[in-house]
């Protein structure tokens, strides 16, 4: 008895010095939202369109590793893929280059999305919850690499000709071959 209260003793500081990340699993459904009001832009292509106001939500969902995941699963589950395949365009503009016709700010995606843009963007306000549009938009800047390492995702294991590394057999490190006559210095 006396060990289990020395080791009950010893753990309790230190399982308090560990600092988890708080996350809200459970998001307010769409209709429960506060009613933001609809943003008016010009709607036109080019550099001279109107960006929403900078603010930080932007960076706290492309800066965290399980956003950008939920944005990952949200795409596949909204069908984003329809239109806009993996990234690579489809029916609807490619998501992975860097030619962004309204703009490739988190919040000119999030804006995107949530308002719709004409010739075949549909508008998924109300539809949508604000937290998951932040995350799908997120997820959307990581396909483009404008995201920390550290926080993009990996690619799908369906998209790798092989099967997933971690299912791979374990193999032998392999010697290095020759070194090419590119990179032998000279006689």
């Amino acid at each position: 008895m006396k060990k289990l209260f020395l080791c009950a003793a010893l753990a309790g500081p230190a399982l308090m010095a560990c600092e988890r990340e708080k996350r809200d699993f459970h998001h307010q459904p769409a209709e429960m939202e506060r009613k933001s009001p609809i943003v008016m832009t010009s709607l036109s292509a080019g550099p001279a369109a109107a960006s929403p106001p900078a603010d930080s939500t932007g960076k706290s969902y492309e800066n965290n590793a399980y956003h950008i995941s939920q944005g990952k699963q949200l795409y596949s589950s909204f069908n984003c893929k329809g239109c806009h395949a993996n990234g690579g365009g489809d029916s609807g503009p490619p998501l992975m280059d860097d030619k962004w016709i309204y703009g490739g700010a988190i919040a000119n995606i999030v804006q995107t999305i949530r308002e719709g843009r004409p010739n075949g963007m549909p508008s998924f306000r109300g539809r949508i919850p604000d937290e998951q549009i932040w995350e799908i938009a997120a997820y959307v800047r990581s396909m483009t690499g404008n995201v920390p390492k550290a926080a993009a995702p990996a690619r799908n294991d369906a998209l790798h000709p092989g099967p997933a590394e971690q299912r791979r057999p374990a193999s032998p490190p392999v010697e290095g071959g020759s070194v090419p006559p590119s990179a032998q210095r000279p006689k």
